[in-house]
């Protein structure tokens, strides 16, 4: 008896969180372990916990991708691009976006719930070509900010687009377009002295990771925080800072100087040492502008340029009567089911219907916590994960009905029914959890990941019923029995039988 009282002490603890991750109004999870406001520790944490809804609960944004004109392109080509349009946009936090292909160079791009839609375009379209380039030579100032800036790195890629028999464009011809609204025309690129294109020194294919971070306490400025890869992309970038103490380098994002900071004297002894690891890309960013850079240097440079040729705002498909509804014709249902377990098993009904609300708010919790997107082919998993949780109960609650009648006493009729009831419980589950993983292996795919969103919440659901239907139901069912066990041992009829 003495581990149902531990089980009970843990799924008491379990359901006092759940319910508290379950409330409208959480304020999430912040955990501050050096209190410094940065969260980069193994015991901190910065987590909002919220119902996070999908394009048809809440509706959103859909845009239109083309490849630029004149781009050369093939299908590896637009599967490329359109794996890191969907990388970027999940980096920005945009949940279930759906990315699709379609034939002629396009992508389509639906986006639940966007509110910041420059933000998520901006990352979607641009290139983004991270460069670090030689400035060895310019000094503060010399070069604004901004300016369009020609690389040896553009030229070389610029020539790999050209067809056979096209010849490369001379280097002064190479230009930007143009940021001023009032001057369409574009920019030309800036070149050396010499006339020659300033020397690269890495592309962002060297970088391992990269982050978004405030320069201040105040936010108003922010940095990008990168790591650098340990191998041969990042060598050259590691020598460039051990001989260049003191000296700029520029940082270059698809043509435009975003800086050029000096080169400290201590990270560049750490590069000549070799425990160098990464720095800092500093502009004036502001937050959206560090977390864009930072998703396009994390989830990779499109392989080709991308044109918006098309973008609407779209409702949400269901719409919200519908939403309303379908919410009340959950919310009866599992009111049926349980009124059902509790008038036909009694006693032991009461225990499943305890388990059942548990394995309701930890789903819930979960949603919140991960957080999973709640679209309507989710929310029919979750569903459907409850009828398995019912039936659960039902094949213990009939066993131990069978043994009452064979003439077992309570206790024997009790544990005989879960530990029989067990195997069969565990096949039926496991066997649909292999599903879910193979409906979301195949939901991985463009444009399935509705699919996808099902088999989350049902192989979830699948997953927790194995601690709910058996754990908490029994350990709640013993408890009752050590209460009130005298009348049911002389009261069976209270046990359904």
């Amino acid at each position: 008896m003495r581990r149902y009282r531990l089980w009970l002490v843990v799924i008491l603890a379990v359901a006092a969180i759940s319910i508290w991750m379950s409330l409208p109004d959480n304020p999430g999870v912040h955990w501050d372990w050096n209190n410094d406001g940065r969260y980069d520790g193994a015991f901190e944490m910065d987590r909002d916990v919220k119902v996070i809804q999908g394009l048809d609960l809440q509706g959103g944004s859909r845009v239109l991708l083309a490849a630029a004109p004149g781009t050369k392109y093939d299908d590896a080509t637009m599967d490329q691009a359109a794996k890191n349009v969907e990388r970027r946009v999940n980096g920005l936090g945009v949940t279930e976006a759906v990315v699709q292909k379609q034939e002629g160079g396009r992508i389509i791009v639906e986006l639940p719930g966007v509110r910041r839609q420059s933000v998520a375009f901006d990352a979607i379209k641009t290139t983004g070509l991270l460069e670090f380039v030689d400035f060895s030579a310019i000094a503060s100032g010399q070069i604004p900010e901004g300016a369009c800036v020609l690389t040896t790195e553009q030229v070389a890629r610029a020539e790999a687009r050209l067809a056979e028999d096209e010849t490369p464009p001379a280097y002064d011809e190479y230009t930007c377009a143009s940021e001023d609204p009032d001057n369409p025309d574009p920019e030309p690129a800036l070149l050396q002295s010499d006339g020659t294109p300033y020397e690269t020194i890495m592309t962002g294919a060297g970088l391992e990771d990269a982050a978004a971070a405030p320069r201040s306490q105040l936010g108003t400025d922010w940095t990008v925080n990168f790591v650098i890869k340990d191998n041969e992309l990042s060598e050259p970038f590691v020598d460039y800072v051990a001989n260049n103490a003191n000296r700029p380098m520029a940082i270059v994002l698809d043509g435009r100087l975003i800086s050029y900071p000096t080169i400290q004297s201590g990270l560049s002894s750490s590069a000549a040492a070799g425990t160098m690891d990464g720095g800092v890309i500093t502009g004036g960013f502001t937050k959206e502008q560090a977390e864009i850079l930072a998703a396009q240097l994390k989830y990779g440079a499109l392989p080709i340029p991308l044109d918006i040729i098309a973008f609407d705002t779209i409702g949400p498909t269901l719409g919200q009567i519908s939403v309303d509804r379908s919410i009340r014709a959950g919310i009866i249902g599992v009111i049926t089911v349980l009124l059902f377990m509790l008038i036909y098993y009694r006693v032991p009904g009461i225990a499943a219907d305890l388990a059942l609300l548990l394995f309701a708010v930890i789903n819930f919790a979960l949603f919140k916590f991960i957080p999973v997107t709640l679209s309507l082919p989710a929310i029919i998993g979750f569903l459907i994960s409850i009828g398995t949780a019912v039936d659960g109960n039902i094949l213990i609650f009939e066993r131990m009905k069978e043994e009452l009648r064979a003439g077992r006493t309570m206790d024997r009729a009790i544990e005989a029914g879960f530990n029989r009831a067990w195997t069969s419980i565990r096949d039926s589950n496991i066997s649909t959890i292999i599903i879910c993983f193979i409906l979301y292996f195949f939901g991985s795919a463009f444009g399935a990941s509705a699919v996808r969103g099902f088999a989350i919440t049902l192989g979830m659901g699948l997953v927790i019923n194995l601690f709910t239907a058996v754990i908490a139901t029994r350990t709640f069912l013993h408890s009752v029995v050590l209460i009130f066990g005298d009348q049911l041992r002389t009261h069976h009829r209270l046990l359904g039988v």
